[in-house]
C-alpha cells in the first residue's frame, strides 16, 4: 500500500448527521469545529427548527444555539467520540491511508476528526460524520465474510493491500481492540468477531459461552451464534442498536455518562456512579440497581475483568437513558490467584473480583445483604448446572471446557472472603 497524504491532512471540522428516534434516514444535526487541540460543537439552525429534534446527549450538548465547548477534562464531547473507532478500527484507517502497518502504526498521530470522517458510516449508535451539510454519502463497502476475514488477517500480518483495506471500511465503525467486521443477514445486522492465529486461548468460543451463560442466569444479552469462516471460528452478535426496520438507536457509553476520557476512565470509573447517572436520567430507576448488580456478579463469575466503562452503554432517546443488553462478556486469562474488575464496585473503591466485594456493597445498589447473596447463589448454581449445555451451544471442545471451567468460569478466588 502507498501513502495517501492528500487524504490525511488535518480537517478543521465535520458535520454531524443523526438518525432521529423512529427515522429511517439521517438529518444534519450540527458541526464539530477544531480549535487548536480542542473540539467544539454547535447545532445547526435547521436542526433546532425541527419539532422532533433531540439533544445528542443533554448533560453534554443541551439543545440550544451557539458553540458548546467540550466538558471539562475532555477535548471532545463524549457522546460524539462514542461513535469513533477504537484501536482496531484506527489501525485499519492508518493502514488504508498511509500504508503503515504493525507496531509502526502506533507512531502515527491522526487528528480525531480524521478517524471520524474515515471510519464506516454504519457505526455504533445513530450518528455519522460527513464533510457536507447538505449531501449525505454513506461510507460502506460490501464484501463476503470470508473476504473481510482475509483482509483482517492481512492487516494483522502486515500484508494488507489497498483493495482489501477498502473492504474493511464498515468494520472501522465498531469499537474494541480485536478484529471484527459488520455483516448483514436478511434484515438483521451483526458484529462478526474474528478469531486469529495468535489467540492465546479460544477467545471467540469463550465469549460465546459467556453470552450463553448470561442468557441462562437471566441477564439480557443480544442473540449470538458461532459460525465458520476460513476454517476458523467467528462469533456473530446481533446489533441491538439496529432494530431491523431501518432505524438506528443512539447510544451513550458509561465512560461518557461519567464524564471521562479514555485515560481517566480506566482509572476512576465506578459502577455506583454509573448507577447514579442512570437513575438521574432514566425513565424509571426501578430495578436499575439490581440489574447492574447482577451484571457485576456475572462478570466476576466468568472472570470478565475487561468490564471497563466503554463496555457498558445505555440507549438515549433524547430525554432518557436505558441500559442496553450486556455485551463483551468474555472470560479473560488469569495470570495469578487474585484479580480486580476494571471499575470500582463500591464507593470506597473496592474492585476485588470476589462475590464478597459485591455483597458488601449491596446497599449501594438498593439491595439487602440477603438479596445480594441470593443473586450470587442463583448465578453460581445456574452456571454450574447449565455449563455443559452452554458449552455445547458455544461449540467448546473438551479441552476448552477443562481449561475454562474452574479457572476463568467460577474461579476459586471469586469465592474468597
Amino acid at each position: 500500500m502507498t501513502s495517501r497524504s492528500d487524504t490525511t491532512a488535518r480537517p478543521d471540522g465535520t458535520f454531524v448527521w443523526v438518525w432521529l428516534p423512529g427515522a429511517t434516514s439521517p438529518v444534519v444535526a450540527g458541526r464539530i469545529d477544531r480549535v487548536a487541540e480542542m473540539y467544539r460543537f454547535a447545532y445547526g439552525s435547521s436542526y433546532l427548527a425541527r419539532p422532533e429534534a433531540v439533544s445528542l446527549f443533554q448533560p453534554e450538548l443541551p439543545l440550544r444555539q451557539g458553540w458548546l465547548e467540550a466538558p471539562e477534562g475532555l477535548d471532545m464531547a463524549g457522546c460524539l467520540w462514542d461513535a469513533s473507532p477504537d484501536s482496531w478500527g484506527q489501525r485499519v484507517i492508518i493502514a488504508r491511508l498511509t500504508g503503515i502497518q504493525g507496531r509502526a502504526a502506533d507512531a502515527v498521530d491522526f487528528d480525531k476528526l480524521t478517524f471520524l470522517l474515515e471510519s464506516g458510516s454504519n457505526r455504533i449508535g445513530a450518528l455519522d460524520f460527513q464533510r457536507s451539510a447538505t449531501h449525505y454519502e454513506p461510507r460502506s463497502q460490501t464484501a463476503s465474510l470470508d473476504e473481510l476475514h482475509e483482509a483482517a488477517d492481512a492487516l494483522q500480518s502486515g500484508e494488507l493491500r489497498e483493495d482489501l483495506a477498502r473492504a474493511l471500511v464498515d468494520g472501522t465503525a465498531v469499537g474494541g481492540a480485536r478484529p471484527k467486521v459488520l455483516v448483514t443477514d436478511h434484515d438483521r445486522e451483526y458484529i462478526a468477531k474474528l478469531s486469529t492465529s495468535t489467540d492465546p486461548y479460544p477467545v471467540v468460543r469463550a465469549e460465546a459461552v459467556g453470552l450463553e451463560l448470561a442468557r441462562r442466569v437471566g441477564i439480557a444479552v443480544p442473540a449470538s451464534r458461532i459460525i465458520q469462516s476460513l476454517g476458523r471460528d467467528v462469533l456473530l452478535v446481533e446489533r441491538f442498536d439496529r432494530p431491523g426496520d431501518g432505524t438506528r438507536r443512539m447510544l451513550i457509553s458509561a465512560l461518557t455518562m461519567l464524564g471521562f476520557g479514555d485515560f481517566l476512565g480506566a482509572r476512576y470509573s465506578s459502577y455506583p456512579e454509573t448507577l447514579d447517572v442512570l437513575r438521574k436520567h432514566g425513565a424509571s430507576g426501578k430495578h436499575l440497581g439490581r440489574t447492574l448488580f447482577e451484571r457485576i456478579v456475572f462478570n466476576i463469575a466468568i472472570s470478565n475483568t475487561d468490564d471497563h466503562a466503554r463496555n457498558h452503554a445505555a440507549f438515549w432517546d433524547g430525554q432518557h437513558l436505558d441500559l442496553t443488553p450486556a455485551y463483551d462478556l468474555c472470560p479473560q486469562l488469569r495470570s495469578g490467584t487474585e484479580a480486580n474488575q476494571a471499575m470500582d464496585i463500591s464507593r470506597s473503591g473496592r474492585r476485588a473480583s470476589t462475590f464478597a466485594t459485591c455483597i458488601a456493597a449491596a446497599g449501594e445498589y438498593g439491595l439487602t445483604t440477603q438479596g445480594a447473596r441470593d443473586i450470587v447463589d442463583h448465578q453460581v448454581t445456574v452456571i454450574g448446572e447449565a455449563w455443559e449445555d452452554a458449552a455445547d451451544t458455544a461449540e467448546l471442545t473438551h479441552v476448552d471446557r477443562r481449561s475454562l471451567f474452574g479457572r476463568q468460569v467460577l474461579n476459586p478466588y471469586a469465592f474468597s472472603d
